[in-house]
């Protein structure tokens, strides 16, 4: 293997991930809404992650314990952050949500000190308080976020970082019971498609997948294409480079967001939205892990956490 292979997968994965913020922008462009969304983002994944499975050979157990892991994966790693972040979406900049997504390592840290799977750190607890003060500087200052747009929504965007950190934690304490990430992810994407089914056709959210295609529509199976390749990419790295190196593809997510958001829907920032990108990145390279993970304990969506 090339040494310079994990590199260009680690670039792959953060620009794919990257770009689904964008492309989350356009989905709720023109009505579309969390839920339907959702559910459609849901089931791409899974036949993405499913055939994967099969192809490895690999089966989707069903016992009880398994899918409670499902349950609590899809609800607080895929149900609930979506329904913030796409509800956030209609409001924020598309660069300002890709930047809040480099929280989830730095609100990692006092879920975990709650739930008892790390311990105190002082350079961790540095980087939760640049984290923040990033998050202050676009709230506090009177041209932080552009004009009209309600701080509020910055702390509905913010739940969907809480919930993932919560993820990483409940897995870390609990456990996979001996599946793959891939394998996790596929029963999860499968019961979070059963879990906003109902919640998309009584909701009235419901997406017609039938032809013709518009933008929102062929962004959101962009959007899900590009989760999969890329939280292909990151479970291959944990393999072939460490938990350790993979998890820098947290910075990387970012920085592609706010590029794609320049460059495909015209965004332009404050001088706050820079300072507070800078505070953010010297937090999440506080709050990275200093040492491997065992394998059996590594993320089970790819998104970045300590």
């Amino acid at each position: 293997m090339s040494r310079w292979l994990p590199f260009g997968v680690l670039l792959l994965c953060g620009a794919s991930w990257g770009a689904t913020q964008p492309l989350t922008k356009i989905a709720v462009s023109e009505g579309y809404r969390h839920v339907g969304i959702l559910f459609w983002s849901n089931v791409l994944v899974a036949l993405l992650l499913g055939i994967l499975c099969i192809a490895r050979g690999r089966s989707i157990p069903v016992t009880r314990p398994v899918l409670v892991l499902y349950a609590v994966v899809a609800a607080i790693g895929t149900v609930l952050p979506g329904i913030a972040s796409y509800s956030a979406a209609v409001h924020l900049p598309s660069g300002v949500l890709s930047m809040l997504l480099s929280l989830v390592p730095m609100l990692a840290f006092p879920v975990a000190l709650l739930m008892r799977t790390d311990r105190f750190h002082w350079l961790r607890l540095a980087g939760l308080a640049l984290g923040l003060a990033g998050v202050a500087l676009l709230i506090l200052p009177e041209d932080g976020l552009p004009t009209g747009i309600d701080p509020v929504w910055i702390g509905i965007a913010m739940i969907a970082s809480a919930c993932y950190a919560l993820e990483g934690n409940y897995v870390a304490k609990y456990g996979t019971q001996g599946l793959d990430a891939l394998q996790v992810l596929t029963g999860a994407s499968v019961v979070g498609a059963i879990m906003t089914l109902p919640m998309a056709v009584l909701g009235g959210q419901w997406i017609d997948p039938r032809l013709p295609w518009g933008g929102p529509d062929l962004a959101v199976i962009a959007s899900s294409v590009l989760h999969g390749v890329a939280y292909t990419g990151y479970v291959w790295m944990v393999g072939a480079a460490g938990a350790v190196f993979a998890v820098q593809v947290s910075y990387f997510v970012t920085l592609f967001g706010v590029c794609w958001a320049m460059l495909f829907l015209n965004e332009a920032y404050s001088t706050w939205f820079w300072a507070a990108l800078v505070l953010l990145l010297g937090g999440l390279a506080l709050v990275q892990p200093r040492a491997v993970v065992p394998a059996g304990r590594t993320d089970v969506d790819g998104r970045a956490r300590s």
